[in-house]
C-alpha cells in the first residue's frame, strides 16, 4: 500500500507541496512565490494561471526530490487561501477574470448597501458570516456584473465558480470534478451552515445563478483522481479544507474548547465549539470546522487581515529590513514599552471591528524611534490583535482557553511567541510539526484513504515542541494593551 500523502497548500503569497508519511513527518517539500496584483486602491488580485503553474511545479518538485512516482502517493489533500474567488469556462477551464483575493475590498460599497437594506441579519443567521467584502459571494457578483458577457454566459450554464480548492481540483482532474468541501463553502456567504446546502434565497439576493456552484462534500471524501498526464499517473484526491480549518485539524483541536491561532499573511484564531453553531455577539464568525461522515463540527473564528503581511511591508514596502528573520534579534534588543504602536489596517480591520474603511497608521514616533521600534511594533500588533480575538471569544461565552496552539511561519520567532504569551496571559504551545495547515489537509486525505483510522489516532500524533508561559506582570500587560486600544480607536472610520 502506498504510504505517502501529497499535501497541496495553496496560500496567499506562495504555493507549496509537502509530502508526509503516515506518522505526519515531512518527507519532502517545495515552495514557489507568485505575484500580487493591486490594480486599484483596496483591490488585490492573483493570476489564476500563476497559481496553477506554481502548484503543479511544486508538486512535481516535491515528488522528484525523493524520486517518488504516482504509485507511491496514497492520496492528495488540498488546503487553500479561503474566500478568494474565481470564475472559469466549463469547457476550456479558462478563467474569465483574475482571482479576486480574500483581502480585496472592492465590494465595500455594495456590502454597505446590503446592510443599509437590513439584510445582514438574514445572511448572518444562515451563513454565520457578516456582510463584508472579505467573503466570496459579493466578489462573485462583481465578476458577473463587471466582466463583459460573464452574467449572460453564467445564466446559460457555461461558467463555473470556485474558491481556489475548487479551481485546483478542476484542473487536477482535467475538468471532471467541480466540487468543494463544507469548510470552503461555509466562507462564501451563499451556503447555509445549518442545512449544509447552497441557500437559494441568498443566491437570489446576490443575483447569482445556482448553476455556477460546485457540489459540496465532506472534508474527507472522494473528490476525483488526477489526470495521469500531470503527475505521472492517477492519484486519488481525498481531502479538502480551507487553510484555517486545515490548521485546526493539523493541530488536533478535535474537542470543544480547543483553540488554535495561525500566523501567516493574516492571523486566524479558531475555537472548536463541537456540534453547537455558537452565535457571536462580538462580530466573530460562526463557521464549519470540518465535516466528516456527514457530521458537522462547528467553530467560531476571528480573522485578522494583516499579520505576516506587516513584516512583509517592512521588508518590501519601506525596506527597513532585508529578511523577516532579522525581526527577532531587533525586537529582543528593544524594550517592549517603547511607546510605538503600528495598526496595520492596510486593507481595513477584521474581527472584531469589521471596518473595511479603516487604514493603517503608526503612533508614538519620536526622534529616538528607529528601525528596531518599527519592527517591534509590527510584531506586537499581531499579538495585540490576537488578544482582541481572545477577549471577544471569552465574552461570547466560549470556554476561556488556558492554552493556545500556534502555527504558521511567524511562530518560528521566539520573541513573538513569548510576547504573545505575555500579552494574552496564557500558555502558548508550539508544535513539533509547524506545517500544520498542510498537515491537516494530509490528515483529512489520509482518513479517507485509510492511512488513519480516526481523529483519536491523529490526536496521538500531535507533539509540543515548546511551551511559552507568561512572564510579564499584569499591570504592564494591561498598560500596553490599553495603548493598543487607543491606537485602534484613532484609525477606525466608525
Amino acid at each position: 500500500m502506498s504510504k505517502y500523502i501529497l499535501s497541496i497548500d495553496q496560500g496567499t503569497t506562495s504555493s507549496r507541496a509537502i509530502i508526509f508519511d503516515a506518522s505526519g513527518a515531512v518527507i519532502s517539500s517545495a515552495q514557489k512565490e507568485f505575484k500580487q496584483y493591486y490594480p486599484h486602491n483596496g483591490w488585490v488580485e492573483h493570476d489564476p494561471e500563476e497559481i496553477w503553474q506554481s502548484t503543479l511545479e511544486t508538486c512535481r518538485q516535491a515528488m522528484a526530490e525523493k524520486q517518488l512516482t504516482a504509485a507511491d502517493i496514497a492520496a492528495i489533500g488540498i488546503t487553500n487561501q479561503r474566500e478568494t474567488t474565481l470564475v472559469w469556462d466549463k469547457k476550456t477551464g479558462e478563467p474569465v477574470y483574475n482571482a479576486i483575493v480574500w483581502q480585496d475590498r472592492r465590494t465595500a460599497d455594495y456590502c454597505s448597501s446590503l446592510i443599509a437594506q437590513g439584510l445582514e441579519q438574514d445572511f448572518s443567521d444562515k451563513t454565520g458570516l457578516l456582510v463584508d467584502p472579505y467573503f466570496s459571494g459579493t466578489k462573485l457578483k462583481w465578476i458577473l456584473d463587471n466582466v463583459s458577457g460573464a452574467r449572460e454566459r453564467a445564466e446559460q450554464g457555461e461558467l463555473a465558480f470556485g474558491t481556489i480548492d475548487t479551481f485546483l481540483l478542476w484542473r487536477l482532474t482535467g475538468g471532471k470534478s467541480h466540487k468543494t468541501d463544507a469548510t470552503n463553502a461555509s466562507r462564501t456567504l451563499m451556503f447555509n451552515i445549518h442545512t449544509q446546502e447552497w441557500d437559494n434565497s441568498l443566491l437570489d439576493r446576490l443575483t447569482i445563478p445556482g448553476s455556477l456552484l460546485p457540489q459540496v462534500h465532506d472534508s474527507s471524501a472522494d473528490f476525483g483522481v488526477t489526470d495521469p498526464g500531470l503527475l505521472g499517473g492517477e492519484i486519488a484526491i481525498t481531502g479538502i479544507a480551507g487553510d484555517q480549518q486545515a490548521a485546526l485539524v493539523g493541530q488536533a483541536c478535535f474537542k470543544a474548547g480547543m483553540v488554535k491561532s495561525t500566523y501567516g499573511t493574516g492571523c486566524f484564531m479558531m475555537l472548536n465549539t463541537g456540534e453547537q453553531a455558537l452565535k457571536s455577539n462580538n462580530r466573530l464568525l460562526t463557521t464549519v470546522a470540518y465535516r466528516l461522515n456527514g457530521k458537522v463540527t462547528y467553530a467560531i473564528e476571528g480573522s485578522i487581515f494583516v499579520a505576516g503581511a506587516a513584516i512583509q511591508w517592512l521588508r518590501d514596502g519601506i525596506k527597513l529590513i532585508q529578511k523577516a528573520s532579522e525581526t527577532e534579534q531587533l525586537a529582543e534588543n528593544t524594550p517592549v514599552n517603547h511607546g510605538v504602536y503600528m495598526v496595520p489596517a492596510f486593507t481595513g480591520l477584521g474581527a472584531p471591528y469589521w471596518d473595511p474603511q479603516a487604514r493603517g497608521a503608526i503612533f508614538g514616533l519620536t526622534r529616538d524611534t528607529g528601525i528596531a521600534e518599527f519592527v517591534s511594533a509590527g510584531l506586537q500588533s499581531v499579538c495585540y490583535q490576537t488578544k482582541d480575538l481572545k477577549r471577544a471569544m471569552e465574552d461570547d461565552g466560549a470556554v476561556r482557553p488556558s492554552t493556545l496552539r500556534v502555527d504558521g511561519g511567524m511562530v518560528a520567532n521566539n520573541w513573538l511567541v513569548q510576547f504573545l504569551s505575555d500579552i494574552l496571559g496564557a500558555d502558548v504551545d508550539r508544535p513539533v510539526i509547524q506545517e500544520t495547515t498542510a498537515l491537516g489537509a494530509a490528515y483529512l486525505a489520509g482518513l479517507q484513504a485509510g492511512l488513519f483510522d480516526s481523529l483519536a489516532q491523529i490526536s496521538e500524533l500531535w507533539q509540543c515542541q515548546q511551551q511559552f508561559t507568561p512572564q510579564m506582570p499584569k499591570a504592564e500587560r494591561d498598560a500596553l494593551y490599553q495603548g493598543w486600544q487607543d491606537a485602534v480607536s484613532r484609525v477606525r472610520s466608525k
